[in-house]
């Protein structure tokens, strides 16, 4: 009988030794989701700071279609104006100029060859 309370007790140590694990992992995720909101917020902050409205409601759109190419465009954005490429207040023009230039070069070619027999 007193092995059954031997296993007993192990079982409840590995039991709670599992719940630690899975309530550590829980709180990690949860504090890298407040840190990528954060990140998130201050970069909107930022692109608020040096585009036009109309510039902002277009990369708004975006990230609702292709929220990749979205990210890309506002990353490439900032950093042009950082490095002092772009002037502020970014234009929508600009925002254009940018799409078209990040859409051609992740547009993928593809060759067809045909052989006749």
């Amino acid at each position: 009988m007193d092995n059954y309370d031997d296993y007993d007790d192990e079982l409840e140590s590995i039991k709670q030794r599992r719940l630690e694990e899975i309530r550590r992992r829980l709180e990690e995720q949860e504090r890298r989701k407040k840190i990528e909101e954060e990140q998130e917020a201050q970069k909107l902050s930022v692109l608020r700071s040096i585009m036009e409205p109309p510039a902002l409601d277009r990369l708004n759109n975006l990230r609702l279609v292709k929220p990749d190419l979205a990210k890309i465009a506002e990353d490439t954005i900032i950093r042009l104006v950082q490095m002092g490429r772009l002037n502020t207040p970014v234009t929508e023009e600009v925002v254009k100029s940018i799409l078209i230039e990040l859409d051609n070069r992740s547009r993928k070619e593809y060759e067809i060859k045909f052989k006749w027999k």
